[in-house]
């Protein structure tokens, strides 16, 4: 059989039987499982999260993304009655926002939503997103104002492949416990598996630090085209404090806490900007430069978070790794179980 090819999406296929879905996360949270990859020897370790403290190599710098889930997912109807979802992406400029709606719409078309809440929408992309300005009492609405109101009608936004409605219990177990900035509408998931007491002992251990970058909904979009690097990366908005640019300046290892944190870390060291918006894309022939050790999850079949995997170790052996985590049952996605790659 011939090498696949890292620079085609089929390459990045593999078949994971549906019950490995996590739709829930493990209680606790840090019993959840954890494969250590170390590339020095190639080797495979089966652990489980709240050991691993152990696996960290001394005086690594730990940085995690605090970025805040907001309850993004809101339902409402149009002036015709017809039922309409509309799930908010990013902010914009001039009080707009970029959003996906589900249910047929126009320019112009108005919505209507719980708790006097309305928007009108003011254009449409080919990509499927959709513009709009929400208003309530017809006051235009920033986005400290939305927030607020999200906070009363909307719904935490569960990603796609978990096929049930959000419960309360989602608003804890989809948050880290060190969110901050609010404006993600997804969250940074390698940080899930932290209980309290875990991640106290590692900010004792471990110098940490963080950034911030606001998840969009981009981060679930399906590549499209056969060849990566044809594959145009959405981008986020993200910000850099001046202590943890100060430890990405230094020589000091980087344990990156999830794609988040990596990807963040590699545009500040390719354009040297502490704020912005950044969409790079990390795979194997864009390797990352700076960031020394990986914590991540199980990521999705043909998906730009598995290309940056394969971005660390390579396509054939995220391949051989995801297989042995199949056949071990360990549980993939969001609410999954963990990877180190050291």
């Amino acid at each position: 059989m011939t090498n696949p090819d890292p620079l085609l999406v089929s390459s990045y296929d593999y078949d994971l039987p549906q019950e490995l879905i996590a739709t829930k996360p493990a209680e606790p949270k840090d019993s959840a499982k954890l494969l250590v990859y170390n590339r020095a020897d190639g080797s495979i370790t089966h652990a489980i999260f709240r050991d691993i403290l152990q696996y960290i190599p001394n005086d690594t710098a730990v940085i995690l993304n605090d970025t805040k889930v907001i309850k993004a997912r809101i339902f409402g109807h149009k002036e015709s009655g017809a039922k309409v979802e509309l799930l908010i992406n990013s902010p914009l400029e001039e009080n707009r926002f970029l959003v996906y709606i589900r249910g047929r719409v126009k320019v112009g078309t108005k919505l209507f939503f719980d708790n006097d809440l309305e928007a009108v929408v003011t254009a449409l992309h080919e990509d499927g997103t959709r513009v709009v300005t929400f208003f309530k009492e017809g006051k235009v609405l920033d986005f400290p104002s939305l927030h607020e109101v999200l906070e009363r009608i909307g719904h935490i936004p569960l990603p796609p492949y978990i096929k049930r409605e959000d419960t309360k219990e989602d608003e804890e177990d989809y948050q880290t416990l060190f969110a901050q900035k609010i404006g993600a509408v997804a969250a940074p998931t390698a940080s899930l598996h932290f209980t309290p007491q875990l991640f106290e002992k590692m900010t004792k251990q471990f110098d940490t630090a963080y950034i911030t970058l606001h998840v969009g909904a981009g981060t679930f979009k399906p590549v499209e085209v056969e060849e990566i690097q044809k594959h145009t990366m959405h981008s986020e908005f993200y910000e850099i404090p001046e202590v943890t640019k100060k430890i990405i300046d230094s020589k000091q290892k980087i344990l990156a806490v999830g794609t988040t944190v990596t990807r963040t870390i590699e545009y500040y060291v390719r354009t040297h900007l502490t704020t912005g918006e950044s969409d790079l894309f990390l795979h194997p022939k864009n390797p990352p430069q700076r960031v020394d050790f990986l914590l991540t999850n199980f990521h999705l079949p043909k998906s730009t978070l598995l290309m940056l995997v394969a971005s660390f170790v390579g396509l054939e052996k995220s391949l051989e790794i995801y297989h042995e985590a199949i056949a071990k049952e360990y549980k993939f996605f969001s609410y999954g179980d963990a990877m180190l790659i050291l």
